[in-house]
């Protein structure tokens, strides 16, 4: 027995190639399972329970899928819907499915599995010790909790499981590990658990994993004894070196994987290149953890930010931009204080230079030698209106301040006007913790309800 599982791209949103995807189809597999969310982008999606991604793209993207899972009668599952995986986000999936329903004519069963925690569930699993901090330990208390706008658990393979139990056609999954979705069934039909969860490990990207990244689409074989992986566009091929390396990808370790309910153990794999495009792996090992436990995410409001920027191109200041900024920063901090009589704890104010050092900072070691130098003023503070009262403050000076006393006022340029931009609520990641769970669901809820043309009859 073996498990065909799609994979038609990293992310829903991200876009994938449309005859891969129907090579795929043609396959015949088992599930169909694609992604819907990550932290990459930051902690803005979880706090405030939107998506990064365009609806009109996901849309038009879920329609495809859902063409192809009514043509193949097989599961279609996405998990971490709406990138962040919030309650908010499985609804936001459903109205876009049930929309399609109805335009595409279909009748559906769909299973919605919510992720998000109450506050007061975490707040016991913590009094009780059953809240441990992970690498690097970020320190928790009550009220850190209480002021978190939105907390996800990550689900694992058990509570996709559950979900694909109910007989649904598609599962909205809230946040969930990138492999739960892709090794849950394969896990379920008795095939190879280590083997299961290595091959979702490798195709949880789509086709990163292979010599062509953007054409997203991949086909992942589970079997009792190992995995084969291939990818569906005909320029692209999955190669012993492409897969094996993807174990690095997100991951401290090569060879270990921490995942709910266990480790995965890829030490002793084995990479065979069967042919120009497939690779199969064996090897994989799977160790159940004495304890099951979920990864926590969660977001809190730190305050409002607003954003200011200028462009130096006359060539002294271009080479001593960063002395520029320097003085001009203690020059800032003084005005400051001195007309809104605000401290270092009211605000923060931080210049970087693009083009310069506006990734690595101080760490950066590499000489610039740019024509011009962008400076991009970020200010945080506990309303937008402060924010825009000191970037107002700031615009003059930004725009003028001379590197020298004794020289005339230089002017430069800004690429909008107003100069500054309002970003707003500001939000940061404060958890970085595992609850324990007597059982899989626990912390989760599963919901079913029917979607399609018997709604509108």
């Amino acid at each position: 027995m073996a498990t065909r599982v799609l994979v038609p791209s990293g992310v829903l949103g991200l876009g994938f190639d449309r005859q891969a995807l129907a090579r795929g189809v043609a396959m015949n597999p088992d599930i169909i399972c694609i992604d819907g969310g990550s932290t990459d982008s930051g902690p803005f999606s979880l706090g405030t329970s939107t998506s990064k991604y365009s609806r009109a793209g996901c849309k038009a993207e879920w329609a495809d899928l859902m063409k192809a899972r009514h043509q193949l009668q097989v599961p279609l599952l996405i998990g971490s819907c709406g990138t962040c995986g919030a309650d908010d986000m499985v609804d936001w999936m459903f109205q876009i499915t049930e929309e399609l329903a109805l335009e595409l004519g279909q009748t559906l069963k769909v299973a919605l599995l919510y992720s998000e925690q109450n506050t007061d569930s975490i707040v016991d699993k913590l009094h009780t010790g059953q809240c441990h901090a992970l690498e690097p330990v970020i320190e928790l208390d009550e009220k850190t909790i209480r002021n978190c706008s939105h907390i996800v658990a990550l689900a694992g393979a058990e509570q996709i499981q559950s979900a694909i139990e109910s007989g649904a056609d598609i599962i909205l999954a809230g946040r969930a590990t990138d492999t739960a979705a892709i090794c849950a069934m394969p896990i379920m039909r008795g095939e190879h658990v280590g083997a299961a969860w290595h091959g979702a490990k490798i195709a949880e990207c789509g086709a990163l994993c292979s010599t062509n990244p953007i054409s997203g689409v991949i086909l992942l074989d589970i079997d009792q004894h190992g995995f084969t992986v291939q990818p569906m566009a005909v320029d692209a091929r999955c190669t012993a070196h492409s897969v094996s390396a993807h174990m690095l990808y997100e991951n401290s370790d090569p060879n270990l994987l921490y995942e709910p309910g266990g480790t995965l153990d890829v030490t002793q794999a084995q990479y065979e290149q069967l042919d120009d495009r497939s690779v199969r792996v064996t090897g994989s090992t799977w160790h159940e953890a004495e304890k099951y436990t979920v990864k926590l995410e969660a977001a809190c409001r730190t305050g409002f930010q607003c954003s200011i920027i200028a462009v130096l191109r006359d060539k002294r200041y271009v080479n001593n931009a960063q002395l520029w900024v320097d003085q001009l920063s203690a020059f800032l901090k003084t005005e400051i204080h001195n007309s809104l009589q605000l401290t270092d704890n009211d605000y923060s104010l931080e210049f970087r230079l693009i083009g310069v050092n506006s990734v690595l900072g101080d760490l950066e070691n590499k000489p610039s030698d740019a024509t011009e130098v962008g400076v991009l003023g970020i200010i945080t503070a506990n309303s937008n209106e402060l924010t825009e009262e000191l970037a107002k403050l700031i615009n003059p000076f930004l725009l003028h301040y001379p590197l020298s006393q004794n020289e005339s006022l230089p002017t430069f340029s800004f690429p909008y006007s107003p100069a500054h931009s309002q970003r707003g609520e500001l939000y940061e990641f404060c958890m970085n913790h595992v609850i324990e769970l007597e059982h899989p669901m626990d912390a989760f809820r599963l919901h079913i309800k029917q979607v399609g043309q018997h709604e509108a009859q």
